[in-house]
């Protein structure tokens, strides 16, 4: 991998977690395909998860970016008791590895951090993540994204903008 190509895509996943982070919900879905799927699988045991959302239990699996629409109008119209008030998140992400895949995407792995503020109680979730990256123009669509949430026991809410 080139420089050149490491910082381009460092720079798409800041901004996509800049983007949650602003709660500008419509450049953050932006970035992701239509076909876009995203999954958070569930824990089996302390080293395995789950790895086929339709046939094992997962914390969030949404087969295409219609998913993640219904959430952000959900938090947009107030029809997620969950989501009042809204955390404040800080995403930080590091450690970004690229490898080449068939047709010019790209797989990322990245290891992620947000912290949240929400109700007096500041909060983190913390773990790993794999996109697949498709081109589109100059940049990329995020074509899916694979989430590892490392601290699975959860004390509050869990949502897309978490992770």
């Amino acid at each position: 991998m080139n420089s050149q190509l490491q910082y381009r895509v460092e720079q798409f996943l800041y901004r996509n977690a800049e983007a949650c982070d602003a709660q500008d919900w419509d450049s953050y879905l932006a970035m992701f395909s239509d076909d876009s799927e995203f999954h958070l699988p569930q824990w089996d045991s302390e080293h395995v998860y789950t790895s086929d959302p339709k046939k094992a239990m997962s914390l969030i699996y949404y087969p295409n970016r219609g998913g993640l629409e219904d959430r952000v109008f959900r938090i947009r119209t107030g029809k997620a008791a969950s989501t009042i008030p809204m955390p404040r998140t800080l995403h930080l992400i590091s450690n970004v590895r690229i490898a080449p895949l068939p047709d010019d995407e790209l797989e990322v792995r990245v290891n992620w951090s947000t912290l949240y503020y929400r109700m007096q109680t500041a909060e983190q979730f913390f773990g790993r993540a794999t996109y697949r990256l498709r081109p589109d123009g100059e940049s990329w669509k995020i074509a899916r994204k694979h989430v590892l949430l490392l601290n699975d026991t959860i004390n509050s809410v869990l949502d897309f903008y978490h992770l």
